[in-house]
């Protein structure tokens, strides 16, 4: 799809699985969280109690790792009826703190595009998450240089990004978002006027998923991030 972008001033970039890897290690440690309580329950039901869990928490915890590692003590609990082991609830804990510590794995061709890009316009991150860590990340994933702010969201609904996009003074027919999640990076933009590039990560959260017709929006879907050079 042909979108006109010669207004665009600001870009804003999503960080999870937008310029690094972040959904698969959840995915990773489901599926050591269900085999951690196989003695107690299906895999599949474990992963329905977990992600119930994770909805049900998500207004007190947030977005992020802490969040999740909370909600997986607290499904262990109740999957168990309050008898899994102390080891098992350590083990949990383990599972966060790897997640934590994991090196930040950049997606391709990021580099090459913040390069690019930083010369011509000026470039944010908005993401969502836990501040500390993803203030982690971006300073291990040395790409601090290229932005001009960096701003840890509690949520991506219009409202956030119209306040964010206010105290920041800029106009919203210049701006332009980039992420992976429709949900997130791509419907509340075009719902406030401002543009979006979806570029999809191979892995969607539950909770990040929508099913929208293409045609009743005007977006850019790209295969792979390095693709927004031929329209920018």
């Amino acid at each position: 799809m042909e979108v006109d972008y010669s207004s665009i001033k600001v870009i804003g970039f999503d960080a999870d699985d937008t310029l690094w890897v972040n959904e698969t290690y959840f995915r990773e440690a489901e599926e050591d969280f269900a085999s951690l309580l196989d003695s107690f329950e299906t895999k599949n039901k474990i992963d329905q109690e977990l992600f119930k869990m994770e909805m049900k928490n998500l207004p007190l915890y947030g977005y992020g790792i802490k969040g999740f590692m909370l909600s997986m003590v607290e499904s262990a609990l109740e999957i168990s009826n309050n008898t899994v082991s102390q080891a098992t609830i350590a083990d949990l804990l383990n599972l966060g703190k790897k997640m934590i510590s994991h090196p930040v794995e950049l997606l391709e061709g990021v580099k090459e595009v913040l390069e690019a890009l930083s010369g011509r316009y000026r470039l944010i991150v908005l993401t969502k998450g836990d501040l500390l860590d993803q203030e982690r990340k971006i300073e291990r994933s040395s790409l601090s240089k290229y932005f001009h702010h960096v701003e840890v969201l509690s949520d991506k609904k219009e409202e956030n990004y119209l306040n964010l996009l206010e105290h920041l003074e800029i106009n919203i027919q210049e701006f332009l978002m980039i992420g992976n999640s429709l949900k997130s990076d791509v419907l509340p933009l075009l719902n406030i006027g401002a543009q979006a590039v979806h570029v999809p990560f191979h892995t969607t959260w539950q909770h990040e998923e929508v099913t929208i017709e293409d045609r009743d929006f005007n977006y850019l879907k790209i295969n792979k991030l390095s693709d927004i050079l031929k329209h920018l």
